[in-house]
């Protein structure tokens, strides 16, 4: 049997980025660990450099460590593999993410987002589109401040790089990999039906309106839906030059009618050697247009499918085509009505870049690169009057360009047991932002739609806008890597930059960043413990700058229009205050402080790494209420919170199996995070300034009845961002009418009163305290399975859902739900009644993949198909529909379900993969 080793990509990604929960490494034969490439190269922000030189807290996963099947964004390819990392898809199983947080919320003013860089362009959540799965080479994820410093303000929130494929020397080869799939939803909300509907009515004494049908409204929306994905690839070259280009195309249809994505990509990469050898010059080009149907009001759709009358049919009326409505319940409308609206999407971007590296001598470089990307969406909505009243129509369009050039020089020397590493760096980024919306409304037809604007006979006043903004940033880069016999590492980091967003007296900040490394398995004394293969330590400490969240023109006295006047015999538009005047905006800051180390045991089957992380965000940006005078708005922005993270990850990696038949991987990794809001207040220019002590971020809103006091969850200070603050109820009690209401509980024995800082209480937290990510992994021969084990522990939800179909007094008017009249509440108060647990653990997908054998031919050199089902199921005590809900902060839901959640749906993906 021939020895084997992982290759040194996975093995240097396992060992030292501390990346066991990345995945299985691909296996060679016959080659030892000693003899591995010890100049394994990888992008660790604007340098390249060899993983033995990393000090800083680094993880890289490669094209074998990703998850392979059913991903719609590239993101989702690394989902579960890396610590820290919580990636919050759409409900609805298109491309779009919500939000993404690396290590946690640390800002209030957004911007948690981490920085997404493509080949060295930078951009956001959105670029991510534009890039097809399996077009992508490897993922590197910045953590801490000692390496994400080097992005300054645009690497506060974390970075992840994304390196694409290239073309390589050999002739034309052709890559396809496509897939076809169902998708359907096998769970939703069990509502009356129409039987147990009449049967309750007729019980009551109720008079109702019994068309004489049986229908689930909740089913009637649904759809069966059809995805299909395709990519192809064509790559080659020679010594000089090199090719690779692909397209991509992906179709998708939602489980509720009317909801689906189109998907075109296209990505393409050159390299030529110039010169002999003097210049390298890389090209690089990807695109994408996209395609979404969705709908307009994900609650109004939802909350009426559950709760419209089930005795009504599911079809028009055959005389008029119109669907039957209840005019009694004003809150919910035909939920087959709302798939009549047509809200549509559709996004085109382009991004190139180019790069040119001059080498200048053996040991120096200069390296230009510059970047241009254009984005465009325009969106169209049409409400025709069976949904809303007399009709509304809406046309906008934003648009957004970036160009960056920046010019690196870089210096590496190797002096006997020395290595130096030394960077430095020059750049300027502008963009542009600008767009325009108009609605109509009053349509005394719904032929035309968004087609036809004039239709509508009335332009609201607020209905119509545009705006433009075009922000700027230059900076400076300097960064020295000094590596002492592959023993001592350090790294020192120095990042300046100088944003148009900040006031005129704080418009630079200086963001310093140093880590160090001990390789002790290096050490002499090392030699004895043949058992340990790796022991490495890390500590690193840096700061990064924030300007994520707020416009180009925050620090300026601006004005907005806010009516319409008229003067003599011609209107005026009359205009307002808006903002303070603040010349000393500055930069928000974030410290980390990071420690860490990573093992290796028996011959790397054990692996182990454990990081620890703390962090504090100073002068933080946050809009404060303030008093009119002495300030002339009644709202500024200031530098004067600070809230405070820390956390610990810990990943493991062991081979249990590994024979050249079969081989068994478990990879898992585990995070323990905390939060809390450290201060909101301070003095400005002379006056103490603070926000309130109890500010509301979320509660039971918009579609539905609701009970008064509805606020939910809250910033405190003191207390963890975004906590539950909620009167206590102590059971249910008899209303004297034969039903139940909720007993709230006397806090402070002064009677129940349920305002803020009255008889509320800290209930628990809406986002997770622990994470959990894992993959199981088994080869046998050319059949390999694979199955993605997630988790979350330590947060609550709010059953907003429960607390409103549980009300009888929505009978007869609004459905309920089946077990509602059993427990009979008439009761909408928001108590901690409905507060439940939201831990889970959910079985996300597995994969049952065969590489074909493939026996000797001139064209096909090798196929693989698949299966993969995800969803499989949900370990978990919550009673709503799923406790997978939007938990991330500071936007969306907050750990509030109400009655805005899809249901569950599965897909079955058959893949296939063919190489030419």
């Amino acid at each position: 049997m021939d020895k084997m080793q992982p290759i040194s990509q996975a093995l240097y990604s396992l060992l030292f980025l501390g990346c066991m929960g990345a995945g299985f490494p691909l296996y060679v034969q016959g080659q030892n660990v000693d003899e591995l490439p010890p100049d394994s190269i990888y992008n660790i922000g604007y340098a390249r450099g060899s993983l033995k030189n990393i000090s800083g807290s680094v993880e890289q996963i490669t094209e074998k460590q990703m998850n392979r099947e059913l991903i719609t964004n590239p993101l989702e390819a690394i989902q579960g593999r890396v610590p820290g990392l919580t990636i919050l898809k759409s409900n609805n199983g298109m491309a779009a993410l919500e939000s993404v947080r690396l290590r946690g919320t640390t800002s209030l003013t957004s911007g948690n987002d981490p920085l997404i860089i493509v080949d060295g362009v930078l951009g956001d959540l959105t670029m991510l589109t534009s890039v097809y799965p399996t077009d992508i080479e490897s993922f590197t994820i910045l953590k801490d401040a000692s390496e994400t410093a080097q992005y300054g303000s645009r690497g506060a929130s974390g970075v992840i790089n994304i390196v694409t494929k290239k073309g390589r020397a050999g002739k034309t080869r052709v890559n396809y990999n496509g897939s076809f799939g169902v998708s359907h939803a096998y769970r939703r909300l069990d509502m009356l039906s129409g039987a147990e509907y009449r049967k309750l009515a007729a019980e009551r004494g109720w008079s109702i309106l019994d068309k004489g049908y049986d229908t689930d409204f909740q089913k009637a929306i649904e759809q069966t839906g059809l995805q299909q994905n395709h990519n192809i690839a064509f790559y080659g070259g020679g010594e000089a030059s090199n090719y690779r280009v692909s397209l991509g195309f992906q179709n998708r249809e939602g489980v509720i009618q009317n909801e689906g994505m189109k998907l075109f990509t296209a990505n393409m990469n050159m390299s030529q050697k110039m010169l002999d050898g003097l210049i390298d010059c890389e090209l690089g080009l990807f695109g994408s247009m996209k395609r979404d149907r969705t709908l307009f009001d994900l609650q109004k759709t939802f909350y009426s499918a559950a709760a419209f009358n089930p005795t009504f049919p599911d079809f028009p009326d055959p005389e008029t085509g119109s669907w039957d409505q209840i005019t009694t319940a004003s809150q919910i409308t035909n939920p087959l009505a709302w798939m009549d609206v047509d809200n549509r999407e559709e996004t085109s971007y382009f991004s190139s870049h180019a790069r040119l590296t001059f080498n200048l001598l053996k040991d120096l470089k200069m390296v230009l690169f510059g970047s241009y990307t254009y984005s465009t969406t325009e969106n169209a909505q049409f409400l025709p009057t069976t949904v809303w009243a007399n009709g509304q129509a809406y046309r906008g369009n934003r648009k957004s360009e970036a160009l960056l050039g920046n010019l690196m020089l870089t210096y590496q020397k190797q002096l006997g047991a020395h290595f130096l590493d030394v960077l430095a760096l020059g750049e300027v980024e502008k963009n542009r932002f600008h767009g325009f919306y108009t609605t109509t409304t009053n349509f005394s037809s719904n032929e035309l739609g968004y087609h036809s604007l004039q239709g509508g006979a009335l332009r609201p006043w607020e209905g119509t806008g545009s705006y433009y903004e075009e922000p700027h940033l230059v900076s400076f880069l300097g960064r020295v890597n000094y590596t002492y016999d592959d023993r001592y590492v350090l790294t020192v980091n120095l990042r300046t930059d100088a944003s148009s967003k900040f006031g005129r007296n704080h418009k630079w900040g200086v963001f310093p960043s140093v880590s160090a490394a001990w390789n002790i398995t290096r050490e002499k004394f090392m030699r004895r413990f043949h058992l340990i293969d790796n022991l490495k330590l890390r500590l690193g400490y840096g700061l990064a700058g924030n300007q994520g969240g707020i416009d180009s023109y925050t620090t300026m006295a601006l004005v907005r229009p806010n009516g319409v006047t008229p003067v003599g015999n011609s209107p005026l538009v009359t205009y307002e205050s808006l903002k303070n005047v603040n010349p000393d905006l500055k930069w928000e800051v974030k410290s980390t402080f990071n420690a860490g180390v990573d093992m290796g045991f028996y011959g790397n089957r054990l692996l182990l790494s454990v990081n620890y992380y703390l962090s504090k965000t100073r002068d933080m940006l946050y809009m404060y209420d303030v008093s009119v005078p002495p300030f002339a708005y009644n709202k500024l922005l200031a530098n004067l919170g600070s809230m405070r993270n820390s956390g610990t990850e810990l990943s493991i990696g062991i081979t249990p199996l590994r024979t050249k038949d079969m081989e068994l991987n478990i990879n898992a990794n585990v995070t323990f995070q905390r939060n809390k809001l450290l201060s909101l207040s301070g003095m400005y220019e002379g006056e103490y300034i603070s926000a309130a002590q109890y500010t509301a971020l979320a509660g039971l809103n918009g579609a539905g009845l609701h009970g008064g006091y509805n606020n939910i969850v809250y910033q405190i200070v003191g207390q963890p961002l975004g906590v539950f603050y909620l009167p206590h109820c102590e059971g249910l009690v008899s209303d004297g009418n034969g039903g139940y209401t909720y007993k709230i509980a006397d806090l402070n024995g002064g009677g129940v009163n349920l305002e803020e800082g009255e008889d509320r209480y800290v209930a628990g937290q809406a986002t997770p305290k622990t994470l959990l990510g894992s993959n199981i992994s088994f080869r046998y021969k050319r059949f390999d399975v694979s199955l993605q084990i997630n988790g979350a522990f330590g947060h609550k939800i709010y059953n907003g859902t429960a607390l409103s179909y549980m009300n009888m007094n929505s009978l007869p008017d609004y459905n309920v739900l089946a077990e509602a009249p059993a427990r009979n509440i008439h009761d909408l108060t928001a108590t901690d009644y409905w507060l439940e647990s939201g831990n889970y653990v959910n079985f996300d997908y597995l994969t049952v993949g065969w590489n074909v054998p493939i026996k000797k031919q001139r064209f096909l050199h090798g196929a693989r198909l698949a299966l993969t089902i995800n969803n499989l199921g949900t370990i978990s005590g919550y009673s709503g529909l799923t406790p997978l809900i939007n938990s991330t902060l500071v936007d969306n839901t907050f750990g509030v379900d109400d009655k805005r959640t899809y249901p569950l749906s599965r897909t079955y993906m058959i893949s296939l993969g063919l190489n030419f």
